[in-house]
């Protein structure tokens, strides 16, 4: 029943359950391992904090930062008593509810799943109870001083548009990797290529001498000013620290090295989509870039118009020649969000290959998505949290300085 979530949850438990230095191997699980304020954590809450930490996938040392954060829990804790702020079983249970959600179970499932790594309920309760106790605290000592004003709110929403997308003009080489010796001697070739290239024109006199691309005849470049959003992800990252005239470190794609040029980057004014989805047809024409295979090519692209009449291409083939996907941009492979990134509707590129087969590419079409703009209630809410956190941290660090931890 909780297989799948446990093997999510508790992937780290094996390096945990292994005996700790300091944790298992000396000393009463009661002992105190540090005395807060004269309130003392003792090493049974210690071990426990700890295997909740690895369940939930923590990283560093785990001993350490359970401590750390055994050691906040009693100064939040302090803080509450003083203020006279409390939390009842229903609120706790609750937030116990809400913390199990997330684990896509209910609490008492939750809760015999960390039963089996060792967890007590008590441990697990203290750790949820902790953590809305402070929320308390906080909201309490600082909620007045975190009032949003609208004009907060405005600039917020102005910061997190997505208005004035950017496009690029690309120039583009395209070099063979199709086995281990060749990708080599590839890598090595883009890389020096890249390092030595530094104006337009010496970039496409070697995409007219080395390029596989069908830009080479132009100098590598591109026939359209491409989205940012429709690039590659690992493409787009790179030409967005370039200035025009620059060249992008080596980029692997499918049997292939590519390096790019940014000849212009430039701001639409248009609203830039939170992503694009593309819908594109592969079409396999056995023998690959014979010359046989690229006339069969040629052929075909002079009868269709659409992706829809490679149904009638296809008629009394095999049915695994045609395959029409509908994709994130950043889920398409990437050389072929390349190829597809050169492309308007209904235009083909046989510039790839697929098991041996030549690859028929047609951009069916593109649908951009746009963020809703956000509720405004939404963002306030989302900035007053972010100023109490603020406020929280600094006074858990006042409390800190001012308390008396003893480690013996």
């Amino acid at each position: 029943m909780i297989g799948a979530c446990r093997a999510i949850m508790f992937g780290l438990i094996a390096l945990v359950l292994a005996p700790q230095p300091g944790v298992t191997q000396s000393g009463s699980q009661f002992s105190p391992v540090a005395i807060v304020n004269e309130r003392p954590i003792t090493r049974y809450e210690l071990e426990q904090r700890t295997l909740i930490l690895a369940l939930f996938n923590s990283s560093g040392d785990l001993e350490k930062r359970a401590l750390e954060d055994l050691i906040d829990d009693r100064l939040r804790l302090d803080a509450a008593a003083r203020m006279g702020l409390s939390i009842g079983p229903e609120m706790t249970e609750a937030g116990m509810a809400e913390f199990a959600e997330r684990a896509n179970m209910d609490t008492e499932t939750f809760l015999a799943a960390l039963a089996e790594e060792g967890v007590a309920r008590e441990t697990y309760r203290d750790f949820v109870a902790a953590g809305l106790l402070w929320r308390e605290v906080v909201s309490a000592r600082f909620g007045p001083r975190t009032q949003i004003a609208d004009a907060e709110i405005d600039r917020a929403l102005a910061l997190t548009s997505r208005t004035g997308g950017a496009e690029a003009r690309l120039a583009e080489i395209i070099l063979p990797a199709r086995d281990a010796q060749e990708a080599e001697s590839s890598q090595a070739l883009a890389a020096e290529l890249s390092e030595s290239i530094s104006t337009t024109g010496a970039f496409a006199a070697a995409a007219r001498q080395y390029s596989l691309s069908g830009t080479r005849d132009n100098g590598g470049r591109l026939p359209r000013a491409v989205p940012l959003s429709e690039l590659p992800p690992p493409v787009r990252a790179q030409i967005l620290t370039l200035a025009p005239g620059q060249v992008t470190m080596p980029i692997s794609v499918t049997n292939a090295v590519a390096i790019f040029q940014l000849l212009e980057l430039r701001e639409t004014g248009l609203d830039e989509p939170s992503d694009v989805t593309l819908e594109y047809a592969t079409y396999l024409i056995p023998g690959g870039r014979s010359e046989p295979a690229l006339t069969e090519a040629a052929r075909i692209a002079g009868r269709v118009d659409t992706c829809d009449d490679l149904f009638g291409i296809n008629k009394g083939q095999a049915p695994e020649r045609l395959t029409i996907d509908t994709l994130p941009a950043g889920e398409i492979p990437r050389d072929i969000a390349l190829e597809l990134a050169k492309l308007d509707p209904g235009e083909i590129s046989t510039a790839l290959m697929r098991g041996g087969n030549l690859a028929m590419i047609m951009l069916c079409g593109r649908t951009p998505f746009f963020e809703e703009q956000p509720d405004r209630d939404i963002v306030r809410n989302q900035l007053r949290n972010q100023r109490l956190s603020a406020y929280g941290d600094g006074y858990l660090a006042e409390l800190r300085a001012d308390a008396i931890i003893i480690y013996p």
